[in-house]
């Protein structure tokens, strides 16, 4: 039988420690109509077998990546990961680690944690980084509150090409906050930069700007940065790790926070994903910042160790004095991003980014070329393009799904050619990725 943690001997002790007669009777305060309601119909108990046999089926159910391309992108990715990520994140010295209450007796946690933020100040070309927090999403909103810290001003400007999950995270994770969210419309598939001009004065604390964009469009960095620099605003740059490959890292266009996605480097995709998030300033910024960072000293023996610098959560200093409630340093996707990195190396991360460029340009030529298909923007983009079709994007998925594995174009014109609802006066628009 599936295993119980507790024998009824044990579970009759209990009951009467605490004097009740039975479990239920825990719940007395629940009205019966709602709790006959909550009890699901999961039926008897199944032996270790019966259940791996019945999970098996379900998950057979799911369709992976492995199966057929995936087209989602937004965000999450499939990219190849050498065999070397997990061999080395699936060790038991790793794989089992939490947060390290006695940091300086993980000496191989915080070591990992060191040569991870290594190696993104060497990727985005940023000052410092830190021990990562939980995904790009929330990175972005302690950059927010980061920001705020730092500039004493209480208003942002979000581009409506950034992300919409990045957008309403940030609205949720900053409300109660005397925080005001303005958002900045785009033309063409980048940021309105007339708008832009107009929205800015003296109490912008920052400009958000994501690059490549939530379209997949690059956005003109350089001159959204400088025109926040000329307000006294921060800018904040949102950056795919794998573009940095071939686009200029946040470093090198003056961004003071840079914030992102750690998914795409040697992270899998299990269910959507599970991230890690990546977080860079300038060095000035250091106590502001969310997070751990960690650093190499030396004992008193002379001997080299790495030691948690800063830890700026409540738990660990007055509460007056934190910057962020972040409870984690997510260690083992800092370890899968460290390896990958490191396995990779420049030559690698370039090689990834032109493959993923090359094969968006094919996709993008192939779909476009077909009859009632047209690219959304004309600005460039890296990986990642918006397409204009001439049927409702729910059913052309649907008809695509159902076809035999084919190229591209050719599945597409086939469905466009089928599909029998006509074309709205707004031609509805689909995400494409390929990489």
């Amino acid at each position: 039988m599936a295993y119980s943690a507790l024998t009824p001997h044990d579970k009759e002790e209990m009951l009467q420690t605490i004097g009740v007669a039975s479990v239920d009777d825990l719940f007395s305060d629940i009205p019966t109509h709602l709790r006959d309601k909550a009890t699901p119909g999961i039926g008897a108990p199944l032996s270790e077998m019966a259940v791996l046999q019945k999970m098996s089926r379900l998950a057979g159910r799911n369709t992976s990546a492995e199966q057929m391309p995936s087209f989602l992108g937004a965000g999450i990715y499939d990219h190849y990961i050498p065999a070397v990520v997990p061999a080395m994140t699936s060790r038991g010295e790793f794989a089992t680690a939490y947060t390290p209450y006695q940091a300086e007796v993980s000496q191989g946690t915080l070591q990992v944690i060191y040569e991870f933020q290594t190696l993104l100040c060497q990727l985005t070309a940023m000052e410092m980084a830190n021990a990562s927090l939980y995904d790009g999403a929330t990175a972005l909103a302690e950059a927010l509150i980061m920001a705020m810290a730092v500039t004493k001003r209480k208003r942002f400007l979000l581009p409506r090409s950034l992300s919409p999950f990045y957008r309403r995270v940030a609205q949720t994770y900053l409300q109660g906050l005397p925080i005001v969210l303005d958002e900045v419309p785009f033309n063409g598939g980048v940021t309105d930069s007339e708008k832009l001009q107009e929205m800015l004065d003296s109490d912008v604390a920052a400009v958000v700007v994501q690059q490549p964009n939530f379209f997949g469009c690059l956005e003109d960095v350089k001159a959204i940065g400088e025109a926040a620099h000329a307000r006294g605003a921060l800018l904040v740059s949102v950056f795919n790790p794998a573009s940095l490959g071939l686009l200029p890292p946040p470093g090198d266009y003056d961004a003071d926070i840079a914030v992102g996605e750690g998914q795409p480097l040697g992270i899998g995709l299990p269910c959507g994903g599970r991230g890690g998030g990546l977080f860079c300033c300038r060095k000035s910024y250091a106590r502001f910042a969310p997070g751990r960072l960690v650093g190499q000293t030396t004992d008193e023996q002379g001997r080299s160790g790495f030691t948690l610098t800063l830890q700026t959560r409540e738990q660990h200093i007055r509460r007056e004095k934190a910057t962020s409630n972040i409870c984690t340093n997510q260690a083992l996707c800092a370890l899968a991003a460290s390896v990958y990195l490191a396995a990779m190396g420049p030559h690698g991360l370039k090689t990834i980014a032109a493959q993923c460029h090359h094969k968006a340009r094919y996709a993008a030529e192939r779909l476009s070329a077909v009859a009632g298909c047209e690219l959304a923007f004309a600005a460039p983009f890296f990986h990642e393009f918006a397409l204009r079709v001439p049927a409702p994007p729910q059913e052309i998925n649907a008809r695509v799904c159902a076809k035999p594995a084919s190229s591209a174009a050719t599945i597409w014109e086939a469905t466009i050619l089928n599909c029998k609802t006509p074309c709205s006066s707004a031609a509805p628009k689909t995400r494409a990725r390929r990489n």
